[in-house]
Order: C-alpha cells, then sequence, then structure tokens
C-alpha cells in the first residue's frame, strides 16, 4: 500500500537559485506572493531560519500551522515550511483541491524516521503476544502519515507536547497499558508526571525487535519505542551543571523531548508553545536558560532585548533537516507555481489519510 506520493518531485536545486544573491531572491518571493494573494499560504514551523520566516503567513509548531492550513478554505497552494511529517499532516486536514508543497524533499525527520510502519506493525504482533488485548497506541505528531494511521486502525490517538498529558489519561481509560512511539522522551516524561513510576515502563527496541525490561512483564504500564530528537537529546546534566555555576540566577526550560535527568533537573518544561508563552510573559529583567532549538532560542533572544536569555548549550546546532529550507528552496517551490509546473508535492495515500484523520480527530476532539 502507498504510504504517501512524492508527487513530480523535480529533484535537486536547480543551479540558477544557488547563484542568486539574496535581495533578488527575497524581491521575487514578495513578487510572487503579492501576485498570488490569497491564493498561497505559507505556514512556517518555529524552528525555521529567519530568512524563511518573514516571509511566513502563520507561525507555529506542526499540528497548530496544520490545522491553520486546515482552516484557510482560500488557499489554492499550501508551501509548508517545515518536514516531511508536517506536510504530510496539512495534506490530510485539508481539501483535494488545496496542494501542498514541501520546498526541499529531502526535509525529513529523524525521529520521525525512527519508527517506520513496518518495524511498528511487527512490534505491535510481538507486544500482542505478550500483552494481549491490553494496549493502546499513542503517537506523538511527529510520525509519518503511516504511523498515525497506525494508531487510529487500532483505537489510538495522535498526541502533541501540549496535550501529551490529556490524550495519556484519556488513553489509560481505555486500556490498561500504553505503546508511546516515536519519542521515549516525550512518553517518559509525561507519564512520569503522571504517577508512573520508571520502574513500570519497558523500551521496545525495533532494531533487536526486542522489549528491554528488567522485572515481572506483567508490572508494565508503559511501553516506549526507543526513539528521540537528535537536538533535545543532546541536551545533559552537564549543561545544566555548568548554566546553575555561572548563572545561578537563571531559570532553566527545557522542552520534554529532553532525556527524562536533564528534565528532573532543570526548573521547567513544556512544548514550544509554552516555551514562548513563558518567555512573552516573563517580568524585564529575568533571566532564562532554554534547552530546545537554537533558530527559536536566537529567535526568542532578539525579541526580548529586556531579559537575559541563553541556549542551555551555546554549542548546539539547529535542526539540520528542517534547515534545509531556506531562500533558495522557498523561491523555487514558489516559482514551480507561478509558472503552472508540478513539483515537490506532497499526497498521502488516501485510506492512509482515512486512517490517520480517525487519530488526529481524536485527539482534537478530546484535547
Amino acid at each position: 500500500m502507498a504510504i504517501a506520493n512524492l508527487l513530480n518531485n523535480k529533484g535537486m536545486l536547480p543551479e540558477k537559485y544557488r547563484t542568486m544573491d539574496r535581495a533578488e531572491m527575497e524581491n521575487r518571493i514578495r513578487e510572487i506572493k503579492e501576485k498570488l494573494g490569497e491564493k498561497l499560504f505559507i505556514p512556517c514551523h518555529h524552528y525555521q531560519k529567519d530568512e524563511v520566516v518573514q516571509f511566513a503567513d502563520s507561525i507555529g509548531d506542526s499540528l497548530q500551522l496544520a490545522q491553520v492550513a486546515a482552516a484557510n478554505k482560500k488557499a489554492e497552494h499550501i508551501v509548508f515550511c517545515g518536514v516531511h511529517f508536517m506536510a504530510e499532516t496539512a495534506d490530510m486536514l485539508t481539501t483535494d483541491e488545496q496542494v501542498v508543497y514541501l520546498p526541499d524533499m529531502r526535509a525529513g525527520c529523524s525521529m520521525a524516521d525512527m519508527a517506520d510502519i513496518y518495524q511498528t506493525e511487527e512490534a505491535w504482533v510481538q507486544l500482542q503476544q505478550i500483552f494481549g488485548d491490553t494496549l493502546i497506541p499513542l503517537t506523538y505528531v511527529n510520525s509519518t502519515a503511516a504511523i498515525k494511521a497506525f494508531t487510529g486502525r487500532n483505537g489510538g490517538a495522535c498526541v502533541t507536547s501540549s496535550n501529551a498529558k490529556k490524550m495519556v489519561k484519556w488513553a489509560f481509560t481505555q486500556k490498561e497499558r500504553l505503546f508511546f512511539l516515536p519519542d521515549q522522551h516525550l512518553g517518559r516524561n509525561t507519564t512520569f508526571e503522571l504517577g508512573i513510576p520508571l520502574e513500570q515502563m519497558a523500551v521496545w527496541n525495533p532494531i533487536s525487535g526486542k522489549l528491554e525490561f528488567e522485572g515481572n512483564v506483567e508490572d508494565i504500564k508503559v511501553v516506549l519505542w526507543k526513539g528521540h530528537c537528535s537536538v533535545h537529546q543532546g541536551f545533559t546534566v552537564e549543561n545544566v551543571r555548568e548554566v546553575r555555576e555561572k548563572y545561578p540566577e537563571m531559570t532553566i526550560i527545557v522542552h520534554p523531548e529532553c532525556c527524562r535527568d536533564v528534565v528532573e533537573v532543570s526548573d521547567m518544561n513544556g512544548s514550544t508553545k509554552f516555551i514562548v508563552d513563558t518567555i512573552n510573559a516573563a517580568p524585564a529583567g529575568s533571566s532564562w536558560a532554554i534547552g530546545t532549538e537554537m533558530n527559536l532560542v536566537k529567535r526568542i533572544i532578539a525579541e526580548h532585548p529586556d531579559k537575559k536569555i541563553i541556549s542551555l548549550n551555546e554549542n548546539m546546532c539547529p535542526c539540520l533537516t528542517m534547515n534545509r529550507i531556506d531562500l533558495p528552496h522557498l523561491l523555487w517551490a514558489l516559482e514551480i507555481i507561478e509558472n503552472g509546473e508540478e513539483g515537490n508535492v506532497i499526497q498521502v495515500d488516501k485510506e492512509v489519510t482515512k486512517e490517520a484523520i480517525l487519530s488526529l480527530d481524536r485527539m482534537l476532539t478530546l484535547a
């Protein structure tokens, strides 16, 4: 069964875009935006570069942007400045008449790629043999359309980092145990904060095809897929210790995709929106160390000159796959549309969409 079609992928970025200067590219993008007007919509994720963010019609997290795109019935062309799974979700939530584009088809997500549908189906069979019909699957929205469809047809739902606690509470009203994928850290942090001890959490290793757990399997309440965000896993307890020593007055706020031991020793943790809203509401003169993606941290610093803000790890790189979307690729995508050509289109298989929407709708209804 086809999962998602990369329709008319035009391949690598044409050479002409590699030699254009920034001012020329920016002027062309403005011209095309003005020409297309309401027919064009550019949602842009928080982690994008400033050179791209400046042209955004809406800025937010992945699900928020997909919902905004879905609510925009006037746009015929949605150029999603994010990564592949985000564009998939936008395609599933918009109408058949609307076309979703990804400026660079190489813009993927390492976390989403850590759980493919074939590994997941194999894991589900084995976990059913171990636990019987006591498991319900939840998937982070940072997952492929195929994984969302898997949770949909098995009675589960999607979660975001903002609503994860609410969705986990719901899941435990449905079944005795939870199968959480693909990010083990969000799953572990969320369920731990809801009172489930670490000793009742197991990890499913998709590479070995085995459950990693010491003890009686009957005690397991949560099975965590062995996946992670390469950016957020880069923050360490040592980073926290260094900030505490150098800036004892600083409040440390991190994303729940960070490891449990980092979240444990930080002052606050929450979704991207939570981090942004918290800093926005903080008083002038307050001090913050933020443990999340570097492009966003730099933007927050620039927007709050009245506060002392640093990255929890100042040697951290931006999200490399998100950074594949840049000015040349954005202009390329827009000129494809302007010229009436076809390329860089994301279209999810109809059957996959139908099942994935079940997962998304359960979340949207409940949370």
